[in-house]
């Protein structure tokens, strides 16, 4: 059971963060379109990232040190691109803002998350290789994977269904604004990070 906790509280702590892939969730919950299969995207990608580090692939990126150069050069360019389109988005305001006027098909949607997911080498570093390595130190690494990925569900879930909740704050066009903008904020300061790592 501690090394079930464990992983639930380490889990749940690393995702914590508002980046990326957290920032689409809310927006796409705020507009409650393709809420349960962007959610279950999202934790089934970090289910298979954790089960991928507990059994040990962390070991990966030691042996070929250039897939994740490859991945953070594709994932700076895709957040500065989907950044730009952030605070294009927020510097039209108006009806584009709207949750009316948010019409992304499922396909795109899931297409944006899956690269907001998998192109971002912070999301491998901290699932596949740091919950990796800490589960090792536990008695029953399986264990403690298991605690992370009930984590990435709660959160995930929590996350996209409980935005409905700030709807009455977007019914605002200038609400949108500000959401767009620090959208686009948060993606420019992670493609930075990731260009000065």
């Amino acid at each position: 059971m501690l090394s079930y906790l464990a992983g639930l509280g380490t889990g749940l702590s690393l995702i914590l963060a508002i980046g990326a892939q957290n920032a689409f969730v809310l927006k796409q919950g705020i507009l409650r379109r393709h809420v349960l299969a962007i959610c279950l995207f999202c934790a089934i990608s970090d289910a298979v990232l954790i089960i991928l580090g507990v059994a040990g692939m962390a070991s990966a990126g030691l042996r070929w040190p250039w897939l994740f150069q490859a991945m953070r050069w594709g994932g700076v360019a895709f957040l500065v691109i989907y950044g730009l389109r952030a605070f294009r988005a927020a510097w039209r305001g108006g009806e584009a803002l709207r949750p009316e006027g948010q019409a992304q098909g499922l396909g795109a949607a899931l297409a944006t998350i899956a690269a907001l997911t998998w192109l971002n080498p912070h999301v491998w570093l901290d699932t596949v290789v740091l919950l990796g390595a800490i589960s090792a130190q536990w008695p029953m690494p399986g264990v403690f994977g298991a605690g992370a990925v009930t984590g990435s569900f709660l959160f995930f879930f929590s996350l996209g269904y409980g935005a409905r909740l700030l709807e009455p704050l977007f019914r605002r066009p200038a609400a949108w604004r500000w959401l767009e903008f620090g959208v686009g904020c948060v993606m420019w300061a992670i493609a930075l990070r990731l260009a000065l790592d």
